[in-house]
């Protein structure tokens, strides 16, 4: 819109550009009319992320600010994976709207963990993948998860043993069995992920799945496998090495 701007003692025309805000978009259009009326599953990420943030910018409107957002940190994974501190650092965020993003992404990563009241059945590598990695496969450094299981081949518990640096984790045989020992439970499944997602066995996992098979066979436990956890993939050593 032209205005009328007074500059060394002249009049000047000046145009101001407008920016369209989500209020100028047809109501029909707007994500939480979209979603009253069609359900959430209508809705693109953009748009469900837009309802969470619900505000935009001087620059960019609410929707406009989500899709950077998703486009800048590769979807809702790098989101999940973003530290708290940068998310707040960026233009049009800010403590409280990175704390609802933050709240609402482990809202979404939690309800992915539920599990049916029943104990939760181990039948192949994949079971024990799924159940771990809606949780493992964002996370920035390794991290080691013991399943103890029972005769049934059901979780007793899922126990978080180690946590350690990007690129190395430190198994110990007696710390991985001593769960399952106290419990009086048969078996164990061993996960670990690779913060890069490539769930590629390196050799150093090879020698020390090696080391837990033969412990295993000591303490009578069945190990029942050792799962790599990558980004969406897993690799099953038993299944590599068929012990």
């Amino acid at each position: 819109m032209p205005v009328l701007e007074k500059a060394t003692g002249k009049l000047a025309l000046v145009k101001l550009e407008y920016h369209p805000t989500i209020h100028d978009m047809p109501t029909d259009e707007r994500p939480r009319e979209r979603l009253k009326h069609y359900g959430p599953k209508a809705l693109s990420t953009a748009e469900l992320l837009a309802i969470i943030l619900r505000t935009g910018t001087s620059r960019d409107n609410v929707i406009e600010l989500a899709g950077k957002l998703l486009a800048k940190y590769s979807g809702l994974s790098g989101l999940m994976r973003a530290d708290f501190g940068e998310l707040c650092s960026e233009h049009g965020l800010g403590e409280a709207k990175a704390s609802q993003l933050k709240a609402a992404l482990e809202i979404g990563r939690r309800l992915g963990m539920l599990q049916n009241e029943e104990k939760y059945q181990i039948k192949s590598p994949a079971d024990a993948a799924n159940l771990v990695m809606p949780e493992m496969m964002y996370l920035d450094h390794e991290q080691v998860r013991i399943l103890i299981l029972d005769t049934k081949n059901q979780v007793v518990e899922n126990i978080n043993r180690y946590q350690g640096t990007v690129n190395s984790s430190v198994l110990r045989s007696a710390e991985i069995f001593r769960p399952a020992i106290i419990r009086n439970c048969p078996a164990v499944i061993v996960c670990h992920n690779h913060p890069s997602g490539d769930p590629t066995p390196s050799p150093e996992d090879v020698a020390v799945t090696e080391q837990l098979v033969k412990a295993a066979e000591f303490l009578d436990i069945d190990l029942v496998d050792h799962i790599v956890i990558g980004s969406h993939r897993f690799v099953s050593l038993k299944e590599r090495l068929r012990w």
